[in-house]
């Protein structure tokens, strides 16, 4: 008969206790230790014993196919060039946010030859179908089921034997051996791990729709992000209509690729060309405002960085950044106070980027940095000026990576400057034309006299 026992789990790394403390010993974290009852079976369970089957890797050699295109380049694209045959992809994002409306719109590619299988745990069948039809999607090949036992949905998977098996989502499936709620670390947990090894075991490919917590990380421990092959989240604002799908982990492809997709009444519509959609309703002739190239994986991207600094009426001056590192920002302000002399003690500033798109990379900080010296002066620096470069804490701007991919970017988006590291000018070959003036900065009092000596040429041609 089976035995039920009550543990305290860590809802941070899953560690197991037998009895509730303050803290977990094993990740360091404070009150993430939850109650749990897991069920023992209990007798004695004869373990197998065999030999250990090895196969030489250069012997090895796959005939087939081990990729399928889902009908969405953006999304083939983080990827790393379509699903691959017998992974596990956990696709997780805010309420709303477009998930299940991703996995239904490319199931109509992927049922085209193949079998598909749709499972919900969170709707009927007839909310599925109407989903459907309101998406477009209808392909002989796909299969729908409202069930949420793991074992169940397991046992169909082997009879059936589908390409590919969509759950939506691990936190409503549960196993009946295990006396907890679905949603619960245990329940994920384990559900996460039998649909690994039915994936791995039957070379199905298997997507896994998961929540996230309020503190935004994916709901469940975080082993269960270990489990899975691939991690993608979808970003944005709710409030918006585009979303940013990003990788988080991939064991077969790149973590640094996003894609972009604008949501519309009859779903999810790729973005291809991201920077123009970023850059549209830019204002013209405004201070504050510079153009970042940054670089997403493979894809260089134009950015709008606003910035706003106005007089405080407190102490302490605010500081406000959204989409950009706000500690990053403490340092860029300190940075300009040593080595270029601005002052903003009494000011509060605000940083936003435009279009929900949320930048880390080092090369951005020139644009910042003359973002908010535009504010501070109140000067534009010109709506045809694209800059990037890294801002090291002596004033010095460091050379940044793929300079001729950013500088075509502005280029075909209709710059006609960039201000780019003067290290980096080397990188540039020097018999290609790229259409578009370069001016190379070696520190930022130097990028300042490059935005003055601009201002002086446009307003001579005025």
């Amino acid at each position: 008969m089976a035995k039920a026992k009550t543990v305290y789990i860590c809802s941070e790394c899953g560690q197991q206790y037998p009895k509730w403390a303050g803290r977990c010993n094993a990740c360091g974290a404070w009150n993430t230790l939850e109650e749990e009852v897991v069920v023992k079976k209990s007798g004695t369970s004869s373990v197998k014993v065999g030999n250990l089957k090895l196969s030489s890797i250069n012997s090895m050699s796959f005939k087939d196919e081990t990729r399928y295109p889902t009908g969405m380049g953006e999304l083939d694209r983080v990827l790393g060039g379509g699903l691959v045959k017998g992974s596990l992809v956990l696709l997780s994002g805010d309420p709303g946010i477009g998930k299940s409306t991703l996995l239904l719109q490319i199931c109509s590619c992927l049922a085209d030859g193949k079998k598909v299988l749709y499972i919900s745990g969170e709707e009927s069948e007839r909310q599925i179908k109407l989903r459907a039809d309101r998406l477009g999607v209808s392909a002989d090949g796909l299969y729908i089921s409202a069930c949420t036992d793991c074992d169940t949905i397991i046992e169909g998977v082997r009879a059936e034997k589908p390409d590919v098996v969509i759950i939506d989502s691990i936190q409503t499936m549960q196993m009946t051996e295990i006396q907890s709620v679905p949603g619960s670390l245990v329940q994920v947990r384990e559900c996460t791990n039998a649909f690994m090894q039915m994936a791995k075991s039957l070379d199905i490919s298997v997507f896994l729709v998961g929540h996230v917590n309020k503190d935004g990380g994916i709901a469940g421990p975080k082993v269960l992000e270990h489990i899975v092959d691939t991690v993608l989240y979808f970003e944005g604002d709710k409030q918006l209509s585009y979303r940013i799908l990003r990788a988080v982990k991939n064991r077969f492809g790149s973590t640094n690729e996003i894609g972009v997709f604008e949501m519309r009444d009859r779903g999810l519509f790729e973005v291809e060309n991201p920077s123009a959609m970023l850059l549209s309703g830019r204002p013209a002739g405004v201070s504050g405002i510079t153009v970042l190239c940054t670089m997403e994986g493979s894809r260089p991207i134009l950015a709008e960085v606003q910035a706003l600094v106005s007089k405080t009426g407190f102490s302490a001056p605010r500081r406000v950044s959204a989409g950009f590192d706000y500690n990053r920002l403490c340092v860029l302000l300190a940075v300009l106070e040593k080595r270029a002399g601005l002052l903003f003690g009494a000011y509060d500033v605000y940083i936003n980027i435009i279009g929900g798109l949320k930048i880390d990379e080092p090369a951005s900080d020139l644009a910042i940095a003359l973002a908010l010296y535009s504010g501070l002066q109140d000067k534009d620096i010109g709506d045809d000026v694209a800059v990037f470069g890294e801002l090291g804490l002596g004033g010095e701007i460091r050379a940044v990576s793929h300079i001729r991919q950013r500088v075509r970017e502005a280029a075909r988006m209709g710059f006609e400057k960039c201000i780019v590291p003067k290290s980096s000018l080397k990188d540039l070959d020097k018999s290609e034309n790229y259409g578009i003036s370069i001016y190379g900065a070696a520190n930022i009092k130097q990028a300042f006299s490059v935005i003055e000596a601009i201002s002086k040429v446009d307003e001579k041609k005025e």
